[in-house]
């Protein structure tokens, strides 16, 4: 970690510059607070607790992660469709067995 001569770490504006010039120098655009969200969109898309992301995140409540990231949630309805089918499935082959 870089830090100032005196050993104090670098101002945010400091740290923004030096990142930007980084991205630069790659060729890239990427904005550091591109990072928190590119964070919190894999972690909900890989079925972690929204309430986990959003305390990750230092959301005051978890409706804002809810609120910001609900493009996210709405492509999962697949998958808990899907997942909620299967359990289902499960359950009617288990109750179909336990009466026969």
């Amino acid at each position: 970690m870089r830090c100032e001569d005196d050993g104090s770490p670098w101002s945010p504006n400091r740290f923004s510059a030096q990142w930007h010039k980084a991205m630069r120098g790659m060729g890239q655009s990427v904005r550091f607070h591109d990072l928190r969200h590119t964070h919190a969109t894999l972690l909900l898309r890989q079925g972690t607790h929204p309430k986990v992301v959003s305390e990750r995140l230092g959301h005051p409540t978890v409706g804002i992660t809810l609120d910001t990231y609900s493009h996210v949630l709405s492509d999962m309805q697949d998958e808990a469709a899907k997942r909620l089918d299967g359990a289902l499935a499960v359950a009617m082959g288990n109750a179909r067995h336990s009466t026969s």
